[in-house]
């Protein structure tokens, strides 16, 4: 597959990405080209940076390197998984995450809201962040790091994706006010409130899961199926989120591609939309006032 005259990382780069395009592989974990996702593997399975000077690119490769390389481009080609699954690692806002097929590749827009510590919308720090629907915990744990202060709980309804995150928090020294809970929704949080409520809930709508790229199929179902308009359980979150939210407490939810079916479900509530400069879309913000003024609205339409 790989030829003898393959020998710098230049040249598996390049090769990788004139194959990655002849077999239309989709890109759309982590990288959204070819360039980058070779580029990425490549590098990754060397333990070399991203971010490598250009020079070091003319580097010679060892043989069992080459070997090494050979059997991750292949799978990358012939399996269709994602580079973040071959490596076991993946970048989100600038910190490393352990991931595996038990966990979404992080990837959500939601962390450029945090690289900007969510202003202006949040007056002040929060004392308390839920990371609702964790998967890998990326989303909580780099709260935890924006905001130093604060206790963070990461909860999930699969116990596969909270060892993950437990990995995580492990590797990030944060045991000490960032802690996983189990259950559906808020059933493991009663009585819990948060300033902060983050969540990259499951979401997909079952016609868009129908279509995903063969990529997709490696990730959990369970974190991106949700029903038939992909709303099953941000509904449940809506109806919920008034009771866990401090007075002056914020939600914030991507939906993605669901955004149409929250708007055709809820014209009456006055969703924030945000906008994001590095792409992205359908994430909306709610205050807890905004939640309490819609409850009863919310629990209607569960």
């Amino acid at each position: 597959m790989i030829t003898s005259r393959l020998r710098t990382l230049r040249d598996h780069i390049r090769w990788a990405v004139s194959r990655f395009h002849e077999h239309d592989l989709f890109f759309g974990h982590g990288a959204d080209n070819a360039w980058d996702e070779a580029r990425l593997l490549v590098l990754g399975a060397l333990h070399l940076p991203y971010e490598i000077a250009d020079g070091y690119l003319d580097c010679q490769l060892e043989d069992d390197e080459r070997v090494r390389l050979l059997h991750l481009l292949k799978r990358r080609i012939d399996e269709r998984i994602p580079a973040a699954y071959l490596l076991g690692e993946a970048w989100f806002c600038g910190l490393s995450f352990i991931v595996d097929e038990r966990v979404l590749v992080p990837r959500s827009p939601i962390g450029e809201l945090l690289e900007a510590r969510l202003e202006p919308w949040l007056g002040s720090e929060p004392a308390r962040i839920l990371d609702l629907c964790t998967g890998s915990g990326c989303i909580g744990i780099v709260a935890a790091d924006v905001f130093p202060e604060a206790e963070v709980v990461l909860a999930d309804l699969s116990f596969e994706a909270l060892e993950v995150a437990n990995q995580n928090i492990e590797r990030h020294g944060l045991e000490e006010r960032v802690y996983t809970v189990q259950g559906d929704g808020f059933a493991g949080l009663p009585k819990q409130r948060f300033d902060l409520i983050l969540s990259n809930p499951p979401y997909v709508d079952a016609e868009d899961f129908a279509d995903m790229p063969a990529e997709y199929q490696h990730e959990p179902e369970l974190g991106l199926a949700c029903g038939q308009d992909g709303l099953d359980l941000v509904r449940r979150m809506l109806a919920e989120a008034a009771d866990h939210l401090t007075d002056k407490g914020l939600l914030i939810v991507e939906v993605g591609n669901s955004q149409v079916h929250v708007e055709q479900l809820y014209p009456e509530v006055d969703f924030a939309w945000l906008e994001f400069k590095r792409g992205g879309h359908g994430v909306f913000m709610l205050s807890a006032e905004q939640c309490r003024q819609h409850q009863e609205l919310f629990r209607s339409r569960l």
